[in-house]
């Protein structure tokens, strides 16, 4: 089997576990707490967030939400019209039998972690996290709260052709389907228990929450007994994400009682000789722990070979922020108050609220209780400036004969980047246009390590695309924007396009992209690395609003001033 074809075989038996998961939690077993989505922003988790909501009422958990958004609390508008305490529920009452999303839950405060770990606790709502973190980034979900999580998915190597997701073909692969049948396993939990200890799982709720899974699983067939299938199924969604080592290869065989005499052959048809000794129980099949480990391996965590060998951990904690300031009513630098109610994490100014409705007592009816008459007018809540992430996105003309310095000055400067974003959570980028279109080489990143590796095989030479490459990086930064992230586009060229659509000028049709760039308002940087400075270049860099820069002489410091520059 080829590798691209051992590749799709992959993605689609984690394909068919991420819809498994989904059966499992649509019937809503008791003590699953809901599922850890390892998965970034694209077709594949649409297309399983998708799913979800088709079995499911989904409440996505905002931005902005404190405890008081999980809990409820006083509705202070309708308090002060009612003149009694008047509460809301929180989203944890409102979701009641459906399930709590929660995106980019690797940023979630460490109160709302724990708030959610302890609503789990209760027996609260289902809740699915969406991990969109970096292996190997600072951020990271709180690992109490994900333990409390049966099921762990990841679907970062899943490549599956949007075709096959958009006609629902979502079958499982035979390799899933020949798991649906076997032989009844009398007490599974014991070959759970051995297999956890065996991949390095340190959580004593992890087997435990295999065992109920497999349960669930043989609930969904009818059965009540659990099969070797069930435990297969458990294995692959609650261990084999939670493995932090290998199993071995080969189990060694027993020692024998008499190294210098051969054994004796069992006599013919007898093969419960050895099922009579007291030490080992008889209810258990023998290979049942083989079984469970053979079907963890199936979802082991990408990378965890490479990080075992390397001694790093999978991810590790970090903190800081960088981009542009933005007005935030929940966190950040203090910066005034307005007018507006609280609520949704705006939190009430009392002091101006009651300055506000002072001057204005004389002239309103009398409380009965002689307490200020507030309206909903006189109501204040605090704002803060708060900093947003950002992400560089280099658009690089990795065409011609100068196409490798380019490149390899490009790579100095997104290395250098991410080497000093270390604490200010920014993100790059590439896309490299040449040939007949433009590629989206690097997603959006803060691993050094991932970009490395995927700019190592990055090659040169060809047409200039130029329309194609503003397209796709306009895409891009575009999506970074609906993100909360603040975009910045470096274009890196000599200027001259001589690839377009059929029937239109290569260059008219750059300009054309360039002005649809310049209208969505995002930062850029236009970086003219010919020898000699052309019109065209500084008429693209105008059309974008880009800041346009002449670099004759290429070099990533220099490139990196640029983008510190504009960025400022």
């Amino acid at each position: 089997m080829s590798e691209s074809a051992t590749d799709l075989a992959a993605s689609a038996t984690r394909w068919a576990l991420a819809l498994t998961a989904i059966e499992i939690i649509s019937e809503r077993p008791a003590g699953l707490g809901g599922i850890l989505l390892d998965a970034r922003p694209g077709p594949v988790r649409d297309a399983w967030a998708a799913a979800l909501a088709g079995v499911a009422t989904v409440r996505r958990l905002p931005a902005s939400a404190d405890a008081e958004a999980l809990d409820g609390g006083l509705d202070l508008t309708a308090t002060l019209a009612a003149g009694r305490p008047v509460h809301r529920p929180g989203l944890l009452a409102d979701v009641g039998s459906g399930v709590l999303l929660v995106p980019m839950a690797e940023r979630l405060s460490p109160a709302l972690a724990a708030r959610l770990a302890s609503a789990l606790d209760d027996d609260g709502p289902l809740v699915v996290l969406f991990d969109e973190s970096e292996a190997g980034s600072e951020d990271h979900v709180s690992p109490a709260l994900a333990d409390r999580l049966a099921i762990h998915l990841d679907l970062t190597e899943v490549r599956l052709p949007m075709a096959a997701l958009l006609a629902g073909e979502t079958g499982f692969p035979s390799q899933v389907d020949d798991i649906a049948a076997g032989d009844v396993v009398a007490d599974p939990g014991t070959a759970l228990a051995s297999a956890g200890v065996v991949l390095g799982i340190d959580s004593i709720r992890a087997p435990i929450q295999a065992q109920r899974v497999a349960y669930a699983h043989a609930a969904l067939d009818g059965r009540r007994a659990i099969a070797a299938g069930d435990i297969e199924i458990a294995a692959a969604l609650v261990l084999g994400p939670r493995a932090t080592r290998l199993p071995p290869g080969e189990t060694p065989p027993p020692p024998e009682e008499a190294p210098d005499a051969p054994p004796e052959p069992p006599p013919p048809g007898d093969d419960t000789s050895d099922d009579s000794d007291n030490g080992s129980p008889d209810q258990i099949p023998p290979d049942a722990t083989d079984i469970v480990l053979d079907a963890a391996q199936t979802a082991l965590p990408p990378g965890l070979l490479d990080a075992l060998a390397n001694g790093i951990q999978m991810k590790s904690p970090g903190g800081g922020s960088s981009g542009a300031k933005l007005r935030s009513l929940t966190s950040g630098r203090p910066a005034g108050v307005r007018a507006g109610a609280p609520g949704r994490g705006a939190r009430l100014a009392l002091i101006e609220t009651i300055k506000t409705a002072a001057p204005w007592q004389k002239l309103r009816p009398q409380r009965d209780d002689g307490r200020l008459s507030i309206r909903h007018d006189d109501l204040r809540i605090r704002r803060f400036v708060a900093r947003a992430e950002s992400t560089t996105i280099f658009a690089v003309d990795a065409s011609g004969s100068a196409a490798f310095a380019r490149l390899a000055e490009a790579k100095g400067a997104i290395e250098l980047l991410l080497a000093a974003a270390y604490v200010k959570r920014a993100e790059v980028a590439l896309v490299a246009f040449r040939g007949d279109g433009a590629e989206l080489c690097l997603p959006p990143t803060r691993s050094l390590a991932r970009a490395k590796r995927e700019l190592a095989a990055l090659a040169g030479g060809g047409g200039t695309p130029m329309a194609a490459g503003i397209d796709l990086a306009r895409r891009v930064a575009e999506a970074e924007r609906q993100r909360g992230r603040t975009p910045l586009l470096v274009v890196l060229t000599d200027g001259r396009a001589n690839v377009g659509p059929a029937g239109v000028s290569p260059q008219d049709a750059a300009l054309a992209s360039a002005r649809a760039f310049g209208g969505t308002g995002i930062a850029s940087v236009f970086i003219d690395c010919s020898a000699r400075a052309r019109p065209e270049g500084a008429a693209l860099a105008a059309a974008m609003g880009a800041r346009f820069v002449a670099l004759p002489r290429l070099d990533a410091r220099a490139v990196v001033a640029a983008v510190n520059a504009a960025a400022a």
